[in-house]
């Protein structure tokens, strides 16, 4: 008797309890319903330009003039105002406005550093667009909680869905759905067809990600994949013919209006330090405001040397009795990053010749294989396993080194069977100048970066420290880093008896070192130099000027990306570089 009488009292206890926590809840709720008024419109819609500056205050380029239009929900045809709904929220008209789960997974995700969550309502995109501001608070998303839920009751769907399509952010510093139509597709918004407003849908999920113009072939499949996404939802909802779905093409956009700002290199200095700031935690519409004064790490001297390197370097001229005009291969791209190893500042990165000719930016594109690059990461794994007493290194934990040290490493890159031995993984030059600068750094993690300093007004952005924590042993990266043929070895540099497969060619003057080789596809050829002050990532890349797609190298026997070395480290160091070995 006694035992019941125990838990019903506990039982009792915790039931009040609960119900307390309830009415504590319900009262909070009621309370901050009735003090949170729907504020406002925001001063985002007033425009201004973003500067760009040099490392050593002297400016690259000033971005700006926002593109802004609103215009009624009749001017959208149907079948674009429900592509919208499809990509965004496919309950918008049935819904109260908010998602408690969303907000509560995206306060969760503020509190804990984890970066942006999606799970929005349509009505809470547009009451953070149109009301408050872009910033990962936990105060903005409970004031976009309440205000979300009396705009859904004071407004009708059609005046929600209007202002959503008109405030929000499309890229190319289109504002609206109509600056949006013509920025993309050059007509206005009646004219779109669906196909074209479930684009403009998908852009909204990742507008830099997904432009057409500058995405990475990865990105151009993530970009197809959703707007997919957004079709097949029509079709699901019953908004869109199975059939006629399944005889709609990509609509590829037209090409950005070319800036005398961003021309010439500018374009691919401004677009690596924007992808740096938005990773950082800048919403891209709040970049896009205007407003910000941004300070790169890169120096003027050092980025005209290695622009001039480059040119020099791939400039080649015909052999034969008879001398000939010098000439430069259509069919070829270059990209190339240097970084101080110590600080992970970027110091120079040449992303192509003419940012409005090839929108890719050749130093962040990860599309080709790593080749001879990636013999090092081999080499430090070897080490790391046998230090920690494992018979070998396999496929994981190389791909785990790889992942420790900087590389993208997707497990794909990974499955096949001599993909680290011959290197058959994608990468970019910038992450394969992270990956060296951490080996040179005596394993300390170095996340190269192209942003000094970020303001507007009174905020500062906080960037995330370039240099970290060890990731591999220190004898790791010494023998890793010291791999290339031609490096320099002290007597005391001993470890155990490791193998690694030879990385071509090599360059070496004193204690300024530098590797070559090409892809076992032959596709692209890569370079690797050093310094005690930088490490210096080239790549040469085959892709046809005609059709854009990878190509087979031609004519590489005289070692263009090795030329391309020597002159960056002729105009960078006072002693001219000789070649060793051929």
């Amino acid at each position: 008797m006694r035992m019941r009488l125990r838990r019903l009292l506990t039982w009792r206890k915790a039931l009040v309890a609960f119900v307390s926590l309830c009415l504590l809840v319900l009262a909070a709720f009621t309370v901050l319903y009735l003090v949170i008024d729907i504020p406002r419109p925001n001063e985002q819609a007033k425009a201004q330009s973003n500067v760009y500056l040099f490392g050593d205050g002297s400016r690259l380029a000033r971005t700006g003039e926002v593109n802004r239009e609103s215009v009624p929900l009749d001017r959208v045809p149907e079948d674009v105002r429900r592509a919208f709904v499809a990509a965004e929220n496919k309950d918008f008209y049935s819904d109260s406005g908010v998602s408690l789960s969303g907000t509560a997974r995206g306060v969760f995700s503020t509190l804990t550093g984890g970066g942006k969550q999606g799970g929005s309502t349509i009505t809470q995109q547009y009451v953070k667009n149109y009301y408050l501001s872009q910033e990962q608070t936990v105060t903005r998303k409970v004031k976009e909680l309440f205000i979300s839920l009396k705009v859904d009751r004071h407004n009708s769907k059609d005046d929600i869905l209007a202002g959503y399509l008109n405030s929000s952010y499309y890229g190319r510093l289109a504002y609206g759905v109509q600056a949006a139509a013509r920025t993309y597709y050059g007509k206005e918004v009646e004219d779109l067809d669906v196909q074209e407003g479930a684009y403009l849908a998908a852009l909204l999920q990742a507008p830099s990600q997904y432009d057409w113009a500058v995405a990475s072939p990865a990105d151009k499949k993530k970009a197809k994949a959703r707007w997919g996404y957004v079709l097949d939802n029509m079709v699901g909802e019953g908004w869109l013919d199975k059939d006629d779905r399944r005889r709609m093409r990509f609509p590829v956009p037209v090409a950005p209006k070319a800036s005398a700002e961003l021309a010439g290199e500018a374009g691919y200095l401004v677009d690596t330090a924007r992808r740096e700031l938005i990773e950082a935690g800048v919403g891209e519409q709040e970049l896009a405001g205007g407003g910000w004064r941004i300070t790169l790490n890169i120096e003027p001297d050092r980025q005209r040397a290695l622009r001039e390197a480059v040119t020099a370097g791939l400039t080649s001229t015909d052999r034969g009795s008879e001398p000939k005009a010098p000439r430069r291969d259509p069919d070829r791209q270059a990209g190339a990053v240097s970084v101080d190893p110590e600080s992970g500042r970027i110091v120079a990165l040449y992303g192509g010749d003419d940012y409005f000719k090839h929108y890719l930016n050749n130093a962040t594109r990860a599309d080709y294989q790593a080749g001879p690059t990636f013999a090092p990461v081999v080499l430090a794994s070897k080490i790391e396993a046998k230090e920690n007493r494992r018979s070998r290194a396999d496929q994981d934990m190389i791909r785990q080194t790889a992942k420790k040290l900087g590389m993208t490493a997707d497990p794909a890159g990974f499955a096949a069977p001599q993909a680290t031995s011959l290197g058959l993984m994608g990468a970019s030059p910038l992450e394969m100048a992270g990956v060296h600068a951490t080996l040179a750094n005596d394993g300390k993690k170095v996340t190269p970066s192209i942003v000094k300093s970020a303001r507007r007004g009174d905020r500062t952005v906080d960037l995330p420290d370039a240099t970290g924590d060890r990731v591999v042993g220190s004898a790791s990266a010494a023998f890793a880093h010291a791999s290339a043929p031609g490096a320099p070895r002290s007597a005391e540099t001993k470890g155990p008896d490791m193998s690694v497969p030879p990385l071509g060619g090599a360059a070496e003057v004193s204690d300024h070192t530098g590797a070559s080789g090409h892809t076992d596809d032959r596709k692209a050829e890569w370079f690797i130099g050093s310094t005690p002050d930088e490490v210096t990532s080239i790549a040469l890349f085959g892709e046809s000027a005609r059709t854009g797609k990878q190509v087979t190298l031609q004519g590489v026997e005289d070692d263009p990306t090795e030329r391309v070395w020597g002159a960056y480290l002729k105009a960078t160091v006072s002693e001219p570089i000789e070649r060793k070995g051929s």
